[in-house]
């Protein structure tokens, strides 16, 4: 298939590009930069199916036209986004127009292709399904969405379904959660096949080790340099951490399943760590770790575990790496390549 991937220099992005590569696909990266990185892509160059990477604004139509109209796509996974909790709450514009007006405009330029590769008129008025869906004979590109797990309220000591309610304690979240129920209209208003894919804490090489990276990396960055590991706020707030790869393989195959068409699905490993625990497990001995203020309380959720049982019942998908091979494996990575941090 031919697949194009939003996000495709950031952390997550690169994992999937690669995951698509493996499985024998033609893949396209597209990213702005503001958080992706051009090394984290280099490694595919001249590898069979790699289409390159495109430095666009996905909340431009004018950047994503020429990208659909010189592809046929069969996959589109968008990944592209504003991710940082705290910058949505000093500065919410940006968040919403990345993660908001992005959603939006990644599905419209599907939704084009939907239509004018069927001979339909993209601007015409009264689309009736019974009426105009008989005459098509290319399906739209399928396309996988990607949310967050920050979208959901406390849940007490339950793992949380996709039923959980929400709770936007951040712009971020919010952006999401109009994002993620914008990409299952089109599911129902024009039968595309949308599905939001929702993994949980997800860590692993290739994340940032600074103040805009996960909790693992930056943990484990602190003490390979040996400064003290520092928790924010009581350390009692919990996190369902799913390594990368793992993630990366759920990505794909949510998007590639018909059975997972205007779902949403989580993914996570079904077991929760407190952050205090965590730090435990990254620490060498001999270093320290100090609690500091937490430098946004009121959009914290306390904990966080998944109930991944969707995810297995229709894709059959589940975790491989436990947290302490990843955590293994994400230091190895960050002591090999300090360029990263």
């Amino acid at each position: 298939m031919k697949c194009l991937v939003t996000g495709g220099a950031g952390f997550i992005g690169r994992w999937v590009v690669e995951r698509l590569l493996r499985d024998g696909h033609e893949v396209l990266a597209l990213d702005d930069l503001s958080n992706g990185r051009r090394e984290n892509l280099r490694e595919f160059e001249g590898r069979p199916g790699w289409l390159g990477l495109v430095d666009g604004d996905l909340t431009r139509a004018e950047v994503l036209q020429p990208l659909f109209k010189a592809h046929q796509w069969d996959l589109v996974l968008h990944l592209g986004a504003s991710i940082h909790v705290q910058k949505s709450i000093d500065n919410p514009g940006p968040t919403f127009q990345n993660d908001a007006l992005g959603t939006f405009q990644v599905l419209e330029a599907c939704r084009r292709q939907y239509f004018e590769h069927n001979g339909l008129n993209f601007d015409a008025k009264h689309f009736d399904f019974d009426r105009d869906v008989p005459k098509l004979v290319r399906r739209a590109p399928r396309v996988a969405v990607m949310s967050t797990c920050m979208v959901y309220d406390l849940a007490g000591d339950a793992a949380i379904r996709e039923v959980h309610p929400y709770r936007p304690a951040s712009p971020y979240a919010a952006a999401k959660i109009g994002a993620d129920m914008l990409a299952l209209s089109y599911f129902h208003a024009y039968r595309m096949p949308v599905t939001v894919v929702r993994p949980f804490n997800t860590y692993g090489p290739f994340q940032k080790s600074n103040s805009e990276g996960g909790v693992v990396s930056i943990f484990l960055k602190r003490d390979i340099e040996r400064s003290p590991l520092l928790i924010k706020g009581s350390g009692q707030q919990t996190r369902d951490l799913l390594y990368v790869e793992d993630c990366a393989e759920f990505v794909v195959a949510a998007a590639s399943s018909e059975k997972a068409e205007g779902r949403i699905i989580n993914a996570g490993t079904g077991h929760d760590v407190s952050v205090n625990d965590l730090a435990q497990l990254c620490c060498t001995a001999g270093n320290r770790v100090e609690k500091v203020p937490h430098d946004h309380p009121q959009a914290e959720i306390m904990k966080l575990c998944c109930d991944a049982s969707l995810a297995r019942e229709l894709l059959g998908w589940q975790p491989r790496s436990s947290l302490e091979e990843g955590i293994r494996k994400t230091r190895s990575w960050l002591e090999q390549n300090r360029w990263a941090w």
